[in-house]
C-alpha cells in the first residue's frame, strides 16, 4: 500500500482516480490545488504526488519547482492537456518522475504512479533538481503522440548530462533536430553546435574534415585546416550517418571518445578537445558489426544513451499538426496565403505511408502548395500530387509488384535447373554495375552503397566484368565467406 497524493481542480477526475487506487489498496489524499498540495505535504506524507499542471494561481511546475526544495525525496508526476514538447522536456530535465499527457490511460497511470512508490520505497537517487535555465519558444520538433512523448521525456533526462547520445531512426524521421535540441537544453548551450554529414563526405577527405590538417600534409593542403572536433571545442558535435564511416576513420573517432584527443592530419603533436558527440544513423549497426564492417568498442562507445526515433507511419495521429505545422511555415516562406486543408484532404494524406517520413510529409506539402495556389486544398488536389509523384519516383508505391512481376517472367522463360541461380547472378551483376555507374566509378562509394566490404565488392565486380576468371571466382575467396 503507498500514500499518494492526487492535486488537481477536476473534481470528477480526482474522485475516479481516488476510487482506482484504493480500490487496489493505496491510501489516497486529494487537493484541488498547488497551494493546498504544498500545505498538506506534512500531514499526508505523501510517497508519490500527482499533478495536474494547469492549476489555479500556481501551475504544476511551480509547485513541482518549490516541492523540490522541501521534500526531494518525493516523486511527482506531471499531468497536462496541454504537452508540448517543451514541456514534456523541461518537466523531464527539471526532474519529474513521469509526464503524462492527457486524455490519460489509467492503466498506464495506475502503472506509472505504482512504480514511483516503488522507486520512492527503493530510495533510489532523486532527480535533479536544477531548473532548466533555457527555454525553447517555438517547437522544433511536432508530434504529441505517447511514442513522441517518450522520446522528449528521454531529451530531458539526457540533455543535461554529458553523455554520449546515439539517435536511431530511418531518415526523415528528424534525428538533426533531437540532436539540435539536447544542445540547446545542455549546458554547453551557449558553445557551438557543429554538424557534419559523414555520408557526404568521400573517404579520402573525412579525416580532415573531421580532425583538420596541417599545410602540405597532402596533395592541394596549402593551409593549415581545423576540423570539425576542433571548431566544436566546448560545444557538441553531431555526427550524421555514423554508420557508413569507414573503418579506417572509426578508429580515429574511438579515439577522440576515449582519450579526449586527436592528431590532425599531417602532425604528431596531440590536441586535447572538450567536445560531447551526439551521433545518429539510420543502418542496422548491430548487423553491421556482425559481418565485420563496423567496430563494437566504437558501437559501445556511442550507445552510452540511445533515443530511437518513431516512423511517422507509427505516429499517425501527429500528421494533422505537422501539416498544420508545415502549412504555416510554407505560407511564410513561400509567401503565398495561408491554405486551409480540408478534413477529406487531411484524411488522405493522413493514410499515406510516407516511407520518406517527416522529411518525404514536408516536401510534399511544399509541392502541394505551390503547384495549388488556391486558398482551400482538397482530396483532389491531394490525390493528384501524390499521382504526380508517383510517376516521378517509378520505385515508389508498387516496387514490390513489379519485382515479382519481372521473377514470374523469369521463371516462366528460363530451365528450372538455372532459375535460382542465374536471375540471383543478373541481379547481382545489375547491383553492382549501378552502384559503380551512380557513384562515378568510386569503387568504396559503391561498396558502401551495398552495405559490404571493398574487398567482397571487388571481387564481384571481377566476378560480372572479367570473364576469364569468372570459374575461379564462382565461389570466392573463402575469408570473404560469401
Amino acid at each position: 500500500m503507498s500514500r499518494v497524493l492526487l492535486v488537481d481542480d477536476d473534481v470528477h477526475l480526482l474522485s475516479m482516480f481516488a476510487l482506482a487506487l484504493t480500490g487496489r489498496g493505496h491510501q489516497v489524499f486529494t487537493a484541488g490545488s498547488a497551494e493546498e498540495a504544498l500545505a498538506s505535504v506534512d500531514t499526508a506524507r505523501p510517497e508519490v504526488i500527482v499533478m495536474d499542471f494547469r492549476l489555479p494561481l500556481m501551475n504544476g511546475l511551480e509547485a513541482f519547482i518549490t516541492l523540490k526544495t522541501t521534500a526531494p525525496q518525493i516523486p511527482v508526476i506531471i499531468m497536462t492537456g496541454e504537452s508540448t514538447m517543451s514541456l514534456a522536456i523541461e518537466a523531464t530535465s527539471l526532474g519529474v518522475f513521469d509526464f503524462q499527457a492527457k486524455p490519460l490511460n489509467p492503466t498506464v497511470m495506475i502503472e506509472t504512479i505504482e512504480r514511483a512508490a516503488e522507486s520512492y520505497r527503493d530510495s533510489l537517487r532523486p532527480q535533479s533538481t536544477a531548473p532548466a535555465s533555457s527555454s525553447v519558444d517555438d517547437d522544433t520538433i511536432i508530434g504529441n503522440s505517447p511514442s513522441m512523448q517518450e522520446v522528449y521525456k528521454a531529451i530531458g533526462r539526457v540533455a543535461q548530462t554529458d553523455a554520449t547520445v546515439l539517435i536511431r531512426g530511418e531518415s526523415g524521421t528528424g534525428k538533426e533536430l533531437v540532436a539540435d535540441v539536447i544542445h540547446r537544453y545542455s549546458q554547453r548551450r551557449l558553445k557551438p553546435f557543429v554538424a557534419i554529414n559523414c555520408i557526404a563526405i568521400p573517404e579520402p577527405l573525412l579525416e580532415s574534415e573531421l580532425f583538420g590538417h596541417e599545410r602540405g600534409a597532402f596533395t592541394g593542403a596549402t593551409t593549415q585546416r581545423i576540423g570539425k572536433f576542433e571548431q566544436a571545442e566546448g560545444g557538441t558535435i553531431f555526427l550524421d550517418e555514423i554508420g557508413d564511416v569507414p573503418l579506417s576513420v572509426q578508429g580515429k573517432i574511438l579515439r577522440v571518445l576515449q582519450e579526449r584527443t586527436l592528431t590532425r592530419v599531417g602532425s604528431n603533436t596531440n590536441i586535447q578537445v572538450n567536445v560531447r558527440v551526439l551521433a545518429a544513423t539510420n543502418r542496422n549497426l548491430e548487423r553491421a558489426i556482425s559481418e565485420g564492417t563496423y567496430r563494437e568498442d566504437l558501437f559501445h562507445r556511442l550507445n552510452v544513451v540511445s533515443v530511437k526515433l518513431p516512423p511517422l507511419r507509427d505516429r499517425r495521429e501527429d500528421i494533422p499538426d505537422l501539416v498544420n505545422h508545415f502549412v504555416d511555415k510554407f505560407s511564410s516562406e513561400l509567401g503565398v496565403q495561408r491554405h486551409v486543408v480540408a478534413p477529406d484532404a487531411l484524411a488522405l494524406i493522413t493514410e499515406q505511408p510516407w516511407p520518406g517520413n517527416v522529411r518525404e510529409l514536408s516536401h510534399f506539402l511544399c509541392r502541394l502548395m505551390i503547384f495549388n495556389p488556391g486558398v482551400m486544398l482538397r482530396e483532389h488536389h491531394v490525390r493528384q500530387a501524390l499521382s504526380v509523384a508517383e510517376q516521378s519516383n517509378p520505385d515508389a508505391g508498387n516496387s514490390e509488384d513489379r519485382l515479382r512481376e519481372i521473377v514470374r517472367q523469369h521463371l516462366l522463360s528460363d530451365t528450372i535447373e538455372r532459375s535460382f541461380q542465374s536471375f540471383v547472378e543478373k541481379v547481382e551483376a545489375m547491383l553492382v554495375l549501378e552502384a559503380l555507374r551512380s557513384t562515378r566509378g568510386n569503387q568504396s562509394h559503391a561498396a558502401k552503397l551495398l552495405a559490404m566490404s571493398r574487398e567482397t565488392f571487388r571481387w564481384k565486380l571481377k566476378k560480372y566484368t572479367d570473364p576469364l576468371d569468372h570459374s575461379a571466382s564462382r565461389n570466392g575467396p573463402e575469408h570473404l565467406g560469401n
